[in-house]
């Protein structure tokens, strides 16, 4: 029986050689278990279903790592490729995929319950470039003490802010009470790229 100590302050884990931790996504080589694979060669052509050892064999004659691809997939399909040019593959894919999302922020402008028309018309602009610019935009009307008795003033407001958004905004989330806010959420029509 192996007896694993942990020690509060010295060191801090288990003592005992262990296997380092792969933190690899695929699986390479002799980590991957199985017993027979769908193997694919390092053109992209598909070699079929055979034994571990024969896989090994055909991985041993191109002087290549394997690398298991679909372990959920009945047989597992593995392929035959250096290991190096198989991460910098998957890091470039990442890269374009990253490149081309689009970052979306929610930008949040607040009114009060008594808001006049030149701060409403200086926010609903700036409204209108966030959306321009590809942003959610977030708009609040804020209640303090018995303003909250007056929510049909705030509604108004949220519906004059949406209705003068409506050619560069839609409605994300109608106007609706959180705690002492209302909020509208307004996503632009055409997402700028």
């Amino acid at each position: 029986m192996i007896e694993i100590y942990y020690t509060r302050f010295g060191g801090g884990g288990p003592r005992g050689n262990f296997p380092p931790k792969n933190n690899n996504k695929h699986r390479i080589n002799r980590e991957i278990k199985g017993t027979e694979f769908r193997v694919i060669d390092p053109d992209g052509n598909m070699l079929g279903v055979m034994s571990r050892a024969e896989a090994v064999r055909r991985a041993e004659m191109y002087e290549l790592d394997l690398i298991e691809i679909a372990p959920k997939a009945i047989p597992p399909v593995i392929r035959i490729m250096d290991y190096g040019k198989f991460t910098y593959e998957i890091q470039k894919k990442e890269k374009i995929q990253k490149k081309n999302q689009v970052q979306q922020q929610m930008k949040e402008i607040r009114f009060k319950s008594r808001t006049d028309t030149h701060d409403f018309n200086f926010k609903t602009k700036h409204a209108r470039e966030f959306l321009e610019d590809g942003n959610k935009v977030k708009a609040s009307v804020m209640f303090r003490g018995r303003e909250i008795t007056h929510k049909d003033i705030g509604r108004e407001m949220l519906d004059k802010f949406v209705e003068a958004l409506e050619d560069v905004g839609k409605l994300d989330n109608p106007p609706k009470m959180e705690g002492r806010n209302m909020t509208v959420i307004l996503a632009p029509i055409k997402i700028k790229k």
